[in-house]
């Protein structure tokens, strides 16, 4: 096994200032990393919050930094923007690499959450566990019901898609749906054209992000057609934002959670780490 002892691991997400939820996962599986004792130092650092991306230059002291960007897909921000505001692709042109030596230390810019075929059946484990907690009027079985993968979707990158669509592959595979397919918030197909696309009575959305941020809580819900005044009422009152199960256009809808709070998810950040960790030498680059 790997030993991480002279390691820091710096947790790397979005946020969101004007909410506070957004971040709450990044400082949950932290925390579990943490209480695990397997790093010198365990740091969270946002793009859009405090602390931000310069609180990563509190892992000076360690030899090795290993940087896991928690993005559920590769794509704009996990890919571009936090790479380049880490120096990873400053100066390093189309190859850019995920591994620098500055000095004495070693940086590794980890591959994405979203790269993780596991996460498959973490969002596996949404769907079943929604359905299982609200089965009113009884349970569906999988293989009557609709499951959606739902996610945000960007025309800024090309590949924001793949990993959705890859988990949308592997629940095909599995065969235990009626019908698995994706819907964005930003693209096509839309999170309202569910119910057309639906071929059963028994619809499950899973939203694929990483937090219980303002995407999740109010504009997937919103897309699904609740109302604003209910929404708000929920949520003011401290519930969640969809009813489970709620019955919207001849169909019974069940939200789930999202994937990204999921506590397996912490294992999967070791994951990407120990896999780093085992990068040739040719993978790496030295710092201008």
């Amino acid at each position: 096994m790997q030993d991480f002892s002279d390691s820091a691991l710096v947790v790397v997400g979005h946020g969101a200032q004007s909410d506070a939820a957004a971040a709450a996962p990044i400082y949950q599986h932290a925390a579990e990393l943490r209480r695990r004792r397997i790093f010198g130092a365990v740091l969270e650092a946002f793009w859009k919050q405090e602390p931000q991306l310069r609180s990563a230059e509190a892992a000076a002291g360690f030899r090795r930094v290993f940087v896991v960007p928690f993005f559920l897909s590769a794509g704009y921000f996990s890919e571009r923007v936090i790479p380049e505001a880490l120096g990873f692709k400053t100066g390093l042109g189309p190859g850019w690499s995920r591994v620098q030596e500055r000095g004495a230390q070693t940086l590794f810019y980890c591959k994405p959450v979203g790269s993780d075929p596991d996460l498959v059946n973490i969002a596996l484990h949404r769907a079943q566990e929604v359905v299982e907690k609200s089965p009113f009027p009884r349970a569906p079985i999988p293989a009557k019901t609709s499951l959606f993968i739902a996610g945000h979707g960007t025309e800024r990158d090309e590949n924001s898609r793949d990993t959705i669509e890859r988990v949308v592959a592997l629940f095909i595979l599995k065969g235990l749906y009626a019908q698995v397919q994706a819907i964005y918030l930003e693209e096509a197909p839309r999170i309202s054209a569910c119910y057309e696309l639906a071929q059963t009575e028994n619809i499950v959305v899973v939203p694929f992000f990483a937090g219980e941020g303002p995407h999740v809580k109010e504009d997937i819900p919103l897309a699904l057609g609740q109302s604003a005044p209910i929404l708000q009422r929920r949520l003011e009152s401290r519930q969640t934002p969809w009813r489970n199960p709620t019955e919207k256009k001849g169909k019974l809808v069940w939200y789930a959670e999202p994937v990204g709070t999921d506590p397996r998810i912490a294992d999967i950040m070791l994951d990407l780490v120990r896999d780093a960790g085992q990068w040739p030498l040719s993978h790496r680059q030295v710092a201008a």
